[in-house]
């Protein structure tokens, strides 16, 4: 494990040593220089008061859908939420860099640095194509729910299950490229992006199945899984590292992925993403940790009704394997389904969003097979109100999921949960 951690600390700061090193040759007036003046950083950070019930939680080695659980009764208790330190300096007018810790609290705290990638924005050219690029460790661009620097979800505390996901596995380090244009009255933008470090995703989503939570992996961490039974027991870790390029070198294997965001003449935005990480689904380390090759698809609407009023709905399917062939199938073979649809509308100086979603996994792999199968849907109301420097929330959240393999822990394969929480969220 300490090998394949140098391994990436290594490979990660490829792509930012040699934008640094473009930089150095690129002149800076005065003006445009801001490294650590007030306006380069940033601060927000959250507490909550959480009331759950249900299966103990993922990150406490269960297999419940939510950041906390209460192992049965309900449970009510503060809890610290995100701390995030924002650093974003400008060295040319064009090129500036964004740099994130955070720090996790509830049932596992952590401590690491979140993201840290260049941004390169030049002058939009006289017919009015634009172009930007990024390079560095940074999230994809698929969340609807998620903005700003510390990437914090906007109208609740608790984004879906599909950003869940792609907050905890799916976090690269890329180059990528985006280019936009208008054609009549329409505006279309179109990203492509190279990456490594990430050969493991979809680990957590296999044995554990889809979650909804805010807590986002960190650089170098591991995320726990489920107690492992079976023939898995003794050849998988008990932990699984996101962040990681197994095998010999660096982005030996890069993956990619595509996205086209299209703006129509009506006040609606629709946009298309695919993702393949293209990782070995043979590889394995000592630890040990496998390859799982990871691919899916994501489309997203984001629709104006007027009045502040938004809809906005997602949907994402995909597939991941693991292991050598055996009877013609993978040792895993992952199919997984997520949607949902969102409606926020302000009512005077409050905000309300309300948020229905399902989703299910299939399994066929020769050692993984239908047992580990899932199928649930959740349901959420949010309110909050904004403040100059702090934002309150309230959120109840109902979850309901079915896996035939919490019979192995003695558990029904039916579980619910419900979590009402209360949160005061800070910016500076």
């Amino acid at each position: 494990m300490a090998c394949a951690a140098r391994r990436l600390r290594l490979g990660s700061a490829l792509p930012l040593g040699c934008a640094v090193a473009a930089l150095c040759a690129a002149p800076a007036s005065a003006s445009d220089l801001h490294l650590f003046t007030p306006d380069a950083f940033q601060v927000s950070g959250d507490v909550r008061l959480v009331a759950v019930n249900g299966e103990k939680g993922w990150l406490d080695r269960g297999l419940g859908k939510l950041r906390s659980g209460s192992d049965g009764d309900l449970r009510v208790r503060p809890e610290l939420g995100n701390v995030n330190l924002v650093w974003q300096p400008q060295f040319t007018w064009s090129l500036s860099a964004t740099v994130v810790g955070s720090l996790q609290g509830g049932e596992h705290t952590q401590a690491g640095l979140s993201q840290a990638f260049l941004t390169f924005r030049p002058m939009r050219s006289s017919s009015g194509t634009s172009f930007s690029g990024r390079t560095g460790l940074m999230w994809p661009p698929v969340s609807l729910e998620h903005e700003g620097a510390d990437w914090h979800v906007r109208d609740s505390i608790t984004p879906s299950a599909i950003n869940s996901w792609i907050g905890e596995e799916v976090r690269p380090v890329a180059v990528e490229a985006s280019v936009g244009t208008t054609i009549g009255a329409s505006k279309l933008r179109a990203t492509a992006a190279v990456f490594a470090a990430n050969d493991t995703s979809g680990t957590l989503l296999t044995f554990r199945g889809w979650a909804l939570h805010d807590r986002t992996t960190l650089a170098f961490d591991a995320q726990p899984l489920p107690p492992l039974n079976g023939p898995f027991a003794g050849h998988q870790a008990p932990f699984t590292h996101p962040l990681a390029d197994l095998g010999s070198g660096f982005a030996r294997r890069p993956g990619y992925y595509a996205k086209l965001a299209w703006i129509l003449p009506i006040p609606v935005r629709v946009e298309l993403f695919h993702y393949d990480n293209r990782a070995n689904p043979e590889i394995v380390t000592a630890t040990p940790e496998w390859g799982w090759r990871t691919r899916f698809d994501d489309a997203g609407i984001v629709a104006d009704l007027g009045e502040g009023a938004e809809l906005k709905g997602q949907a994402m399917q995909g597939r991941t394997r693991m292991g050598f062939l055996m009877y013609g199938r993978r040792f895993a073979d992952e199919r997984f389904r997520s949607a949902y649809v969102m409606l926020t509308r302000p009512l005077g100086t409050i905000g309300v969003a309300a948020r229905a979603e399902a989703f299910d996994t299939r399994n066929r792999g020769s050692i993984i097979d239908d047992d580990y199968d899932e199928n649930g849907w959740s349901a959420m109301l949010a309110v909050k109100r904004d403040w100059t420097h702090a934002t309150g929330l309230i959120e109840l959240l109902h979850v309901s999921s079915d896996r035939e393999d919490r019979d192995d822990f003695g558990l029904a394969p039916r579980q619910r949960q419900t979590r009402l929480q209360a949160e005061m969220r800070m910016h500076w």
